[in-house]
Protein backbone atom coordinates (compact mmCIF):
# COMPACT_ATOMS: atom_id res chain seq x y z
CA UNK A 1 0.00 0.00 0.00
CA UNK A 2 0.74 3.40 -0.72
CA UNK A 3 1.57 5.21 2.71
CA UNK A 4 -0.53 8.49 4.00
CA UNK A 5 1.44 11.05 5.85
CA UNK A 6 -1.82 12.31 6.81
CA UNK A 7 -3.00 9.35 8.85
CA UNK A 8 1.11 8.17 9.49
CA UNK A 9 1.08 11.78 11.79
CA UNK A 10 -2.70 11.03 12.82
CA UNK A 11 -2.25 7.79 14.27
CA UNK A 12 1.19 8.64 15.50
CA UNK A 13 0.05 11.93 17.42
CA UNK A 14 -3.16 10.43 18.79
CA UNK A 15 -1.17 7.45 20.08
CA UNK A 16 1.34 10.11 22.05
CA UNK A 17 -1.53 11.77 23.54
CA UNK A 18 -3.24 8.37 24.40
CA UNK A 19 -0.37 7.31 26.32
CA UNK A 20 0.43 10.76 28.16
CA UNK A 21 -2.78 10.58 29.22
CA UNK A 22 -2.48 6.87 30.80
CA UNK A 23 0.91 7.67 32.41
CA UNK A 24 -1.04 10.99 34.57
CA UNK A 25 -3.89 8.65 35.49
CA UNK A 26 -1.58 5.95 36.39
CA UNK A 27 0.06 8.18 38.72
CA UNK A 28 -2.85 9.42 40.20
CA UNK A 29 -4.23 5.84 40.82
CA UNK A 30 -1.04 5.23 42.29
CA UNK A 31 -1.13 8.15 44.54
CA UNK A 32 -4.46 7.35 45.41
CA UNK A 33 -3.33 3.88 47.13
CA UNK A 34 -0.56 6.06 48.44
CA UNK A 35 2.17 4.29 46.43
CA UNK A 36 3.40 7.54 45.27
CA UNK A 37 3.65 11.01 46.71
CA UNK A 38 0.51 13.44 45.01
CA UNK A 39 1.45 15.79 42.56
CA UNK A 40 0.39 19.12 41.95
CA UNK A 41 -2.83 19.29 40.10
CA UNK A 42 -2.28 22.48 38.46
CA UNK A 43 0.99 22.14 37.12
CA UNK A 44 1.03 18.26 36.72
CA UNK A 45 -2.23 16.96 36.03
CA UNK A 46 -3.86 20.03 34.50
CA UNK A 47 -0.92 21.36 32.23
CA UNK A 48 -0.02 17.21 31.28
CA UNK A 49 -3.59 17.08 30.37
CA UNK A 50 -3.46 20.38 27.96
CA UNK A 51 -0.35 18.37 26.59
CA UNK A 52 -1.88 15.61 25.58
CA UNK A 53 -4.92 17.31 23.96
CA UNK A 54 -2.59 19.59 21.92
CA UNK A 55 -1.22 15.77 20.16
CA UNK A 56 -4.70 14.60 20.14
CA UNK A 57 -5.65 18.09 18.16
CA UNK A 58 -2.70 17.95 16.21
CA UNK A 59 -3.71 14.43 15.11
CA UNK A 60 -7.53 15.54 14.32
CA UNK A 61 -5.67 18.38 12.54
CA UNK A 62 -3.31 16.12 10.32
CA UNK A 63 -6.28 13.52 9.22
CA UNK A 64 -8.37 16.48 7.63
CA UNK A 65 -5.48 16.27 4.59
CA UNK A 66 -6.36 12.61 4.17
CA UNK A 67 -9.93 13.73 3.11
CA UNK A 68 -11.07 14.78 -0.40
CA UNK A 69 -14.01 16.85 0.79
CA UNK A 70 -12.96 17.73 4.56
CA UNK A 71 -16.42 19.86 4.79
CA UNK A 72 -17.90 16.34 4.51
CA UNK A 73 -16.09 15.05 7.67
CA UNK A 74 -18.81 14.13 9.94
CA UNK A 75 -20.41 11.45 7.41
CA UNK A 76 -17.40 9.52 8.04
CA UNK A 77 -19.14 8.97 11.37
CA UNK A 78 -22.51 7.20 9.97
CA UNK A 79 -21.78 3.81 9.76
CA UNK A 80 -20.85 3.09 13.00
CA UNK A 81 -22.37 -0.30 13.24
CA UNK A 82 -20.38 -1.68 10.55
CA UNK A 83 -17.51 0.31 10.50
CA UNK A 84 -14.41 0.67 12.44
CA UNK A 85 -13.73 4.33 10.89
CA UNK A 86 -16.86 5.35 11.70
CA UNK A 87 -16.46 4.09 15.06
CA UNK A 88 -13.02 6.07 15.34
CA UNK A 89 -14.64 9.17 14.22
CA UNK A 90 -17.18 8.82 17.09
CA UNK A 91 -14.79 8.00 20.12
CA UNK A 92 -11.91 10.39 18.83
CA UNK A 93 -13.79 13.31 20.16
CA UNK A 94 -15.16 11.60 23.24
CA UNK A 95 -11.85 10.86 24.68
CA UNK A 96 -10.99 14.35 24.12
CA UNK A 97 -13.79 15.65 25.66
CA UNK A 98 -12.70 13.62 28.60
CA UNK A 99 -9.09 14.66 28.45
CA UNK A 100 -10.74 18.54 28.85
CA UNK A 101 -12.77 17.95 31.50
CA UNK A 102 -10.20 15.81 33.12
CA UNK A 103 -7.91 19.15 32.57
CA UNK A 104 -10.37 21.37 33.50
CA UNK A 105 -11.10 19.37 36.94
CA UNK A 106 -7.42 19.53 38.37
CA UNK A 107 -6.87 22.72 37.14
CA UNK A 108 -10.43 24.36 39.32
CA UNK A 109 -9.23 22.02 42.08
CA UNK A 110 -12.79 19.70 41.50
CA UNK A 111 -11.52 16.82 44.57
CA UNK A 112 -15.32 16.99 46.61
CA UNK A 113 -15.12 13.34 47.47
CA UNK A 114 -18.15 11.56 46.01
CA UNK A 115 -17.82 7.95 47.28
CA UNK A 116 -16.40 6.72 50.37
CA UNK A 117 -14.07 3.80 50.08
CA UNK A 118 -13.46 1.39 52.85
CA UNK A 119 -10.05 2.51 54.86
CA UNK A 120 -11.38 6.48 54.49
CA UNK A 121 -10.75 6.81 50.98
CA UNK A 122 -12.31 8.98 48.90
CA UNK A 123 -13.26 8.83 45.26
CA UNK A 124 -13.51 12.68 43.26
CA UNK A 125 -14.65 13.54 39.95
CA UNK A 126 -10.77 13.66 39.00
CA UNK A 127 -11.10 9.76 39.15
CA UNK A 128 -13.94 9.00 37.53
CA UNK A 129 -13.32 11.45 34.65
CA UNK A 130 -9.82 9.61 34.77
CA UNK A 131 -11.64 6.12 35.26
CA UNK A 132 -13.95 7.18 32.17
CA UNK A 133 -11.03 8.48 29.85
CA UNK A 134 -9.12 5.84 30.60
CA UNK A 135 -11.81 3.29 28.95
CA UNK A 136 -12.25 5.51 26.27
CA UNK A 137 -8.17 5.66 25.67
CA UNK A 138 -8.29 1.90 25.15
CA UNK A 139 -10.98 1.92 22.76
CA UNK A 140 -9.58 4.29 21.07
CA UNK A 141 -6.71 1.96 20.56
CA UNK A 142 -9.07 -0.72 19.66
CA UNK A 143 -10.88 1.36 16.95
CA UNK A 144 -7.64 2.60 15.45
CA UNK A 145 -5.91 -1.18 14.96
CA UNK A 146 -8.96 -2.30 13.68
CA UNK A 147 -9.32 -0.35 10.86
CA UNK A 148 -6.63 -2.43 8.93
CA UNK A 149 -7.15 -5.59 11.35
CA UNK A 150 -10.58 -6.00 9.83
CA UNK A 151 -9.08 -6.40 6.37
CA UNK A 152 -9.04 -9.85 6.32
CA UNK A 153 -7.19 -9.37 2.51
CA UNK A 154 -4.25 -7.71 3.87
CA UNK A 155 -3.04 -10.25 5.20
CA UNK A 156 0.27 -8.03 7.18
CA UNK A 157 -2.99 -6.60 9.03
CA UNK A 158 -5.39 -9.01 9.57
CA UNK A 159 -3.86 -10.42 13.29
CA UNK A 160 -4.16 -9.51 16.50
CA UNK A 161 -0.70 -8.13 16.50
CA UNK A 162 -2.00 -5.64 14.45
CA UNK A 163 -3.98 -4.38 17.94
CA UNK A 164 -1.51 -4.95 20.18
CA UNK A 165 0.94 -3.21 18.39
CA UNK A 166 -0.92 -0.07 18.16
CA UNK A 167 -1.90 -0.02 21.74
CA UNK A 168 1.99 -0.60 22.99
CA UNK A 169 3.72 2.03 20.24
CA UNK A 170 0.78 4.20 21.93
CA UNK A 171 1.67 3.44 25.64
CA UNK A 172 5.42 3.45 25.05
CA UNK A 173 5.36 7.01 23.43
CA UNK A 174 3.32 8.77 25.61
CA UNK A 175 5.16 7.40 28.94
CA UNK A 176 8.50 8.08 27.16
CA UNK A 177 7.00 11.83 26.88
CA UNK A 178 5.47 11.19 30.29
CA UNK A 179 8.79 11.13 31.23
CA UNK A 180 10.15 14.26 29.93
CA UNK A 181 7.14 16.16 31.11
CA UNK A 182 7.07 15.04 34.43
CA UNK A 183 11.11 15.62 34.73
CA UNK A 184 10.25 19.27 34.23
CA UNK A 185 6.61 19.50 36.28
CA UNK A 186 7.54 17.57 39.42
CA UNK A 187 11.12 15.45 39.06
CA UNK A 188 10.38 13.06 42.20
CA UNK A 189 8.22 11.24 39.08
CA UNK A 190 10.64 11.17 36.19
CA UNK A 191 12.11 8.05 37.12
CA UNK A 192 8.61 6.54 37.61
CA UNK A 193 7.56 7.23 34.36
CA UNK A 194 10.98 6.06 32.62
CA UNK A 195 10.55 2.99 34.39
CA UNK A 196 7.33 2.13 32.63
CA UNK A 197 8.46 3.85 29.47
CA UNK A 198 11.13 1.04 29.23
CA UNK A 199 8.61 -2.02 30.21
CA UNK A 200 6.47 -0.51 27.37
CA UNK A 201 9.06 -0.18 24.82
CA UNK A 202 10.53 -3.41 25.52
CA UNK A 203 6.97 -5.00 25.51
CA UNK A 204 6.23 -2.86 22.19
CA UNK A 205 9.64 -4.01 20.70
CA UNK A 206 8.49 -7.73 20.89
CA UNK A 207 5.10 -7.31 19.70
CA UNK A 208 6.36 -5.36 16.42
CA UNK A 209 9.42 -7.94 16.16
CA UNK A 210 6.61 -10.71 16.76
CA UNK A 211 4.96 -8.95 13.48
CA UNK A 212 7.98 -8.77 11.35
CA UNK A 213 8.59 -12.19 11.48
CA UNK A 214 5.30 -13.38 11.06
CA UNK A 215 4.71 -11.52 7.98
CA UNK A 216 8.26 -12.62 6.70
CA UNK A 217 6.93 -16.01 6.55
CA UNK A 218 2.98 -15.06 5.06
CA UNK A 219 2.44 -16.88 1.77
CA UNK A 220 -0.04 -14.82 -1.01
CA UNK A 221 -3.20 -16.78 -1.14
CA UNK A 222 -3.62 -15.21 -4.61
CA UNK A 223 -2.24 -15.76 -7.56
CA UNK A 224 -1.65 -14.38 -11.03
CA UNK A 225 -4.34 -16.52 -12.22
CA UNK A 226 -6.92 -16.14 -9.43
CA UNK A 227 -6.40 -12.17 -9.77
CA UNK A 228 -7.26 -12.00 -13.65
CA UNK A 229 -9.56 -15.38 -13.36
CA UNK A 230 -7.62 -17.65 -16.53
CA UNK A 231 -6.77 -20.81 -15.23
CA UNK A 232 -3.99 -21.62 -17.97
CA UNK A 233 -1.08 -23.34 -16.22
CA UNK A 234 1.38 -21.00 -18.16
CA UNK A 235 0.85 -16.77 -17.77
CA UNK A 236 3.18 -14.41 -18.50
CA UNK A 237 2.69 -10.95 -18.06
CA UNK A 238 4.14 -8.63 -20.83
CA UNK A 239 2.70 -5.17 -19.23
CA UNK A 240 1.76 -3.18 -15.97
CA UNK A 241 -1.94 -3.11 -16.78
CA UNK A 242 -2.62 0.30 -17.23
CA UNK A 243 0.53 1.70 -18.96
CA UNK A 244 0.14 5.21 -18.07
CA UNK A 245 -0.68 4.93 -15.08
CA UNK A 246 -3.66 4.88 -12.85
CA UNK A 247 -5.28 5.60 -9.38
CA UNK A 248 -4.88 1.18 -8.72
CA UNK A 249 -1.18 2.03 -9.42
CA UNK A 250 -0.38 4.79 -7.52
CA UNK A 251 -2.60 4.29 -4.37
CA UNK A 252 -1.87 0.54 -4.02
CA UNK A 253 2.04 0.27 -4.25
CA UNK A 254 4.86 2.17 -2.40
CA UNK A 255 7.24 2.23 -5.58
CA UNK A 256 10.07 1.61 -3.82
CA UNK A 257 12.76 -1.15 -4.42
CA UNK A 258 13.16 -4.16 -2.42
CA UNK A 259 15.97 -2.96 -1.38
CA UNK A 260 15.01 0.57 0.20
CA UNK A 261 12.56 -1.85 2.27
CA UNK A 262 15.18 -4.24 3.83
CA UNK A 263 16.77 -1.39 4.73
CA UNK A 264 14.40 0.85 6.37
CA UNK A 265 13.41 -2.06 9.02
CA UNK A 266 17.17 -1.94 10.89
CA UNK A 267 16.54 1.77 10.99
CA UNK A 268 13.04 1.62 12.92
CA UNK A 269 13.95 -0.96 14.93
CA UNK A 270 16.97 1.44 16.32
CA UNK A 271 14.67 4.73 16.52
CA UNK A 272 11.76 3.12 17.82
CA UNK A 273 13.08 0.73 20.54
CA UNK A 274 17.21 0.65 20.79
CA UNK A 275 18.02 3.93 21.28
CA UNK A 276 15.22 4.53 23.77
CA UNK A 277 16.01 2.19 25.24
CA UNK A 278 19.60 3.08 26.05
CA UNK A 279 18.95 6.51 26.69
CA UNK A 280 16.02 6.17 28.98
CA UNK A 281 18.29 3.33 31.03
CA UNK A 282 21.10 6.08 31.18
CA UNK A 283 19.04 8.69 32.52
CA UNK A 284 17.74 6.86 35.31
CA UNK A 285 21.45 6.90 36.55
CA UNK A 286 22.67 10.18 35.66
CA UNK A 287 22.32 13.87 37.27
CA UNK A 288 19.43 15.61 37.59
CA UNK A 289 20.37 17.85 35.08
CA UNK A 290 21.67 15.68 32.54
CA UNK A 291 18.14 13.11 32.87
CA UNK A 292 15.72 15.39 31.23
CA UNK A 293 18.37 16.34 28.33
CA UNK A 294 18.44 12.51 27.47
CA UNK A 295 14.42 11.75 27.92
CA UNK A 296 13.78 14.84 25.63
CA UNK A 297 16.41 13.06 23.38
CA UNK A 298 14.85 9.55 23.69
CA UNK A 299 10.75 11.23 22.75
CA UNK A 300 12.66 12.75 20.16
CA UNK A 301 14.77 9.62 18.50
CA UNK A 302 11.87 7.61 19.30
CA UNK A 303 8.72 9.90 17.68
CA UNK A 304 11.26 10.06 14.26
CA UNK A 305 11.52 5.88 14.08
CA UNK A 306 7.75 5.55 15.11
CA UNK A 307 7.32 7.78 11.88
CA UNK A 308 9.51 5.12 10.04
CA UNK A 309 7.88 2.38 11.49
CA UNK A 310 4.74 3.71 10.91
CA UNK A 311 5.51 4.34 7.24
CA UNK A 312 6.91 0.43 6.79
CA UNK A 313 3.39 -0.75 8.31
CA UNK A 314 1.91 0.73 5.70
CA UNK A 315 3.68 -0.14 2.79
CA UNK A 316 4.35 -3.67 3.77
CA UNK A 317 1.18 -4.74 3.10
CA UNK A 318 0.76 -5.98 0.07
CA UNK A 319 -2.68 -5.57 -1.90
CA UNK A 320 -3.85 -8.66 -3.97
CA UNK A 321 -4.97 -6.04 -7.15
CA UNK A 322 -0.98 -5.56 -7.28
CA UNK A 323 -0.55 -9.01 -8.84
CA UNK A 324 -2.40 -7.20 -11.70
CA UNK A 325 -1.07 -4.02 -12.07
CA UNK A 326 2.50 -3.84 -10.44
CA UNK A 327 4.70 -6.31 -12.38
CA UNK A 328 6.30 -5.08 -15.28
CA UNK A 329 8.48 -6.97 -17.42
Amino acid sequence: MRPAFSVIFLTILIGVGQGLFLALYTVQLYAFFDLLPAPDSRSFYAAGSALALAFLCAGLVASFFHLGHPERAWRAAAQWRSSWLSREVIVLPAFMGIVLLYGCAHWFCWHAPLIELPGGRHVDPTLLLGALGMLLCFALFGCTAMVYASLRFLQEWHTPLTVINYTLLGGASGFVLASVFSALASPQLSGFHAGWAVILTLLACVGRTASLLRNARLKPKSSLRTAIGIKHPRIAQKTQGAMGGSFNTREFFHGKTPSFMRAIKPVFLVLTFFAPLALLAASLSVSSLSGPLLLAVAFILQYVGLLAERWFFFAEANHPQNLYYQAVS
